[in-house]
């Protein structure tokens, strides 16, 4: 059965979608059978897998209306990638609204997930940065949460925020949801204050803080203008091989659980 996770911080730019697109190539460099589901109206992990979010026939808004089985939307990733693609486009943005006036309109990606538990390894979200009807969907059909975050004094506020999202969705309306764990990203060490924030982290959180830790890295950063997940694009660059070390780390850990 498939471990279902969402990429998910309430702050926007810290990383969810480089996180989501490296990790689900990276889970699938290891062998894992993965689904990598945008939930972001502006398709930038379908894009950064090198789906054309314009050309989609199906995408994840037809899914969550109910207008199309999840088997029929779900498209492969681009060459070398590994992995498939639930993908969105703008019309995902209506979906808030369109959602609100639907039965179980918090469950409808999860009952959609559910044709397809079998299939895959693992099932990575990206959701939009913002607490809304679409994270919701996220967080009711995932068995955990993956926080991506800059160690930065502002990411802690944000945390905060998130870590009580969590909360009340697990008492409300997903008993299975945690916390599986803070990825540092963007983390450069010769700046003193990224590396007390990192400790602050590491004291506060204990084994809840990944060991691996993603770098600042130019290569992960350009790889989305060429279509490709940094992995795939350039897997000899830190930031690469940081991503494929964290694929690692999230198997053994998910064979713990």
């Amino acid at each position: 059965m498939a471990k279902t996770f969402c990429v998910a911080n309430q702050k926007g730019g810290v990383g969810k979608t480089t996180t989501a697109v490296n990790l689900a190539a990276g889970l699938a460099q290891v062998g894992q059978r993965v689904l990598l589901i945008d939930l972001d109206p502006q398709g930038n992990a379908t894009m950064g897998s090198g789906v054309d979010k314009r050309a989609l026939q199906h995408t994840v808004y037809d899914v969550l209306l109910g207008a199309t089985p999840l088997t029929q939307a779900v498209v492969p990733a681009g060459p070398g990638c590994g992995y498939q693609v639930l993908g969105a486009n703008r019309e995902l943005a209506g979906a808030e609204i369109e959602l609100v006036e639907l039965p179980q309109r918090e469950l409808r990606l999860k009952i959609a997930l559910a044709a397809v538990e079998a299939d895959y390894d693992f099932v990575l979200i990206d959701c939009p940065p913002a607490l809304s009807l679409l994270t919701l969907n996220g967080l009711c059909a995932a068995h955990g949460v993956v926080v991506p975050m800059q160690c930065e004094y502002f990411a802690l506020e944000g945390l905060s925020d998130l870590v009580n999202t969590i909360k009340q969705v697990h008492a409300n309306l997903n008993r299975e949801l945690k916390l599986i764990g803070l990825l540092r990203v963007m983390f450069d060490p010769r700046i003193t204050l990224q590396q007390q924030v990192s400790e602050q982290l590491k004291a506060h959180f204990g084994d809840k803080v990944f060991d691996s830790v993603i770098p600042r890295n130019v290569r992960l950063a350009e790889a989305p203008s060429y279509g490709q997940p940094g992995v795939v694009f350039d897997p000899s660059a830190r930031g690469s091989k940081a991503f494929v070390e964290f694929a690692h780390e999230m198997v053994a850990r998910i064979d713990k659980l």
